[in-house]
């Protein structure tokens, strides 16, 4: 017989803005770029937005920053966790690129 599944709690849903949306598609953004900020939604909602390594602003805890790519090479991701909406969600507001 099988053990019982414990399963993890769910993630939350990351929402892109119309700025990254727009830089998303944008046919002259290179691949590696594209692929960074994929793999940022895909940890962000994974984390529940607590991203290793994201920082959290002091005076609005709910705004993170995360580095994009490998050590941050290719920028800062911007995120607001929105946890008090229904349903809680987490936004990516901005991509500031290197």
């Amino acid at each position: 017989m099988s053990e019982p599944y414990d399963q993890e709690p769910e993630g939350l849903p990351c929402v892109l803005s119309e700025e990254v949306t727009e830089l998303l598609m944008d046919k002259a953004l290179p691949g590696p770029v594209f692929a960074a900020i994929v793999a940022a939604t895909v940890v962000i909602n994974e984390t529940r937005g607590d991203v290793p390594g994201s920082t959290a602003s002091a005076r609005w805890p709910q705004q993170r920053r995360m580095p994009l790519g490998a050590d941050g090479s290719l920028g800062i991701a911007e995120y607001v966790i929105v946890a008090d909406a229904d349903p809680p969600h987490i936004v990516l507001t901005r991509i500031q690129l290197y």
